[in-house]
């Protein structure tokens, strides 16, 4: 089979289907998609949350919780123990010819409870509750789409790393504060895309290197200053005078290290590959943030995932899964699905289930099979329905506000996420004003007023860390970017999306040191932070 030069249906640009793909489509059974890869991407990120959390009550055990769902959500919101409890049986519905199927989910989404955070009961067990899409984390705060951790706060894809502070895509670490894209470092700061790097700071694309400060492209080096050799005493000596003004110094090394020239993509003991950040693995195209992939495409942030197509966010492993996001631990043919895990297969469109097969259009089921919208059918009965309903999606599309039209093989329609655009991973990576939002079909998430009174000015945080006194705890410190709007008044609607200054970030516009923070700061001679931590995470993304 050629390949075809198709037309996106939500976009309107061309896009190629190529002999590859219609045999993995033909493999899974399947059509071909309407949308083109980068408009499909934005159609699942646009149904995970990862960072907008709030206070709400628990529908079922009335405790206020923390939530990734707004208290104004149609459906219940249970707490994340509760939801994988036996305390409750998930309503269901029968299938209806007359109504579209996207309808009909729409329907069964109102009624069906979902956990207030994508979590693990062991993580809230392990003092690590305020998190989200993330588990096995302990003692953890404010870390998001990060397992396996211990002591980390305010990170973003943190995996498998020990006391780390404010970091983005970094795995097998300790003591780490800054870093992005790093890989088994210990005490690296202010660093990118590095791997088995020690003791040292502002660092770029360096490997197995230790005692560097302000070094670009290096190997295997020692006592390096800003890629020079130097002795341990001339090194210390260098050392102590830049760490007095960690600002100038990071201007220096931005300058330093546009001297050099920058790899086009990270890839490491992979081949055939296309695509950035890509470890351990083989045959993977238009792809990014992969590890221990094969014959994967149109994949972002995947583990061990093989034969995947059009999935983002987990995996671990994962096979044969097509137009989902967060499925995995052991996720084999989950199509058109999200929230979905461990243990799911032969699943498709469906939504927070969990050690399941052979469901289709299911919320909130766990060690079921053949289900149809929650409804319990015989092996027989589901494997006669489902061609029916397959049928009547391609005679009854759904279309949206848009004039788009979902017929079998289509993702969940955007009108169908329980989130507005700028709550989503969506806004992280494809970032949009309201009215762009708004223009495009996507909603969008209007401030709330909660007064906060800042006690303390940007302008007025200590410039090191030994000048700072325990009262620090006690303030509510503004936001760097709060000061370049030019909002005068000290009072101010702490916001999700930051109407009133010139800042696109979720800026919160004020923040509080944890205890635990300032005690890493300074046992690591670190200086506080200057904006809040939307606007710090918003900046790491700003540096890939």
């Amino acid at each position: 089979m050629a390949s075809e030069t198709r037309k996106c249906q939500n976009c309107k640009s061309d896009f190629i289907i190529e002999p590859e793909d219609f045999r993995f489509y033909e493999k899974i059974s399947v059509p071909p998609p309407t949308w083109c890869p980068e408009c499909r991407v934005v159609r699942r990120m646009v149904f995970r949350n990862e960072r907008a959390l709030y206070k709400r009550k628990c529908d079922f055990s009335k405790k206020e919780i923390i939530s990734q769902y707004h208290a104004d959500i149609l459906f219940p919101v249970y707490e994340t123990r509760i939801v994988y409890s036996d305390d409750w049986e998930p309503p269901y519905l029968d299938y209806d010819p007359t109504k579209s199927f996207f309808e009909q989910l729409a329907q069964l989404s109102n009624i069906v409870p979902r956990p207030a955070l994508l979590t693990d009961v062991t993580s809230i067990e392990h003092n690590s509750l305020y998190q989200n899409a993330a588990s096995r984390n302990k003692n953890c705060y404010m870390v998001f789409a990060s397992g396996d951790n211990e002591q980390c706060l305010y990170g973003s894809n943190v995996d498998y790393s020990k006391d780390c502070i404010e970091n983005f895509f970094i795995r097998d670490c300790e003591l780490c504060h800054k870093c992005i894209d790093c890989i088994k470092s210990y005490k690296l700061y202010f660093s990118q895309d590095c791997q088995e790097c020690t003791e040292s700071y502002f660092l770029y694309d360096c490997r197995n290197c230790n005692n560097c400060f302000g070094c670009v492209g290096l190997r295997n080096k020692s006592y390096c200053y800003f890629n020079q050799q130097c002795s341990k005493k001339e090194y210390e000596n260098m050392l102590g005078g830049a760490l007095k003004s960690l600002t100038t110094s990071k201007k220096s090394f931005e300058s330093f290290r546009l001297k050099y020239p920058h790899r086009f993509s990270s890839i490491k003991n992979s081949t055939n590959i296309k695509g950035n950040f890509i470890f351990n693995s083989r045959n993977i195209k238009n792809s990014f943030m992969i590890y221990d992939c094969e014959d994967c495409k149109n994949c972002y942030k995947l583990v061990a995932g093989k034969s995947c197509h059009d999935v983002s966010d987990w995996g671990d492993p994962g096979e044969l899964c097509y137009e989902s996001i967060t499925v995995g631990k052991n996720a084999y043919q989950c199509l058109f699905s999200n929230n979905c895990w461990p243990g799911c297969s032969d699943i498709q469109y469906c939504n927070t289930c969990s050690v399941s097969n052979n469901l289709f259009a299911c919320i909130g089921l766990r060690n079921k099979s053949y289900c149809i919208l929650n409804k319990q059918y015989t092996k027989e009965e589901y494997e006669a329905l489902l061609p029916r309903i397959i049928k009547h999606m391609n005679d009854m599309p759904y279309i949206d506000k848009k004039g788009r039209v979902y017929r079998y093989g289509e993702f969940f329609p955007p009108e169908l996420s329980p989130f507005s655009y700028n709550e989503t991973i969506a806004q992280e990576y494809f970032p949009l004003t309201k009215e762009e939002a708004i223009k495009q079909g996507y909603s969008w998430k209007d401030p709330e007023p909660r007064n906060y009174q800042i006690t303390l000015k940007n302008k007025d945080i200590p410039d090191h860390i030994k000048d700072v006194p325990d009262s620090i705890l006690n303030e509510i410190i503004e936001c760097a970017h709060n000061v370049e709007s030019n909002v005068e008044s000290s009072t101010f609607n702490n916001t999700l999306g930051c109407p009133t200054t010139k800042c696109n970030e979720q800026c919160t516009q004020a923040f509080r040191i944890i205890p635990s923070e300032l005690d890493f700061l300074r046992k690591q001679n670190l200086p506080l932070p200057r904006l809040c931590p939307n606007c710090r995470h918003y900046q790491r993304i700003k540096q890939r």
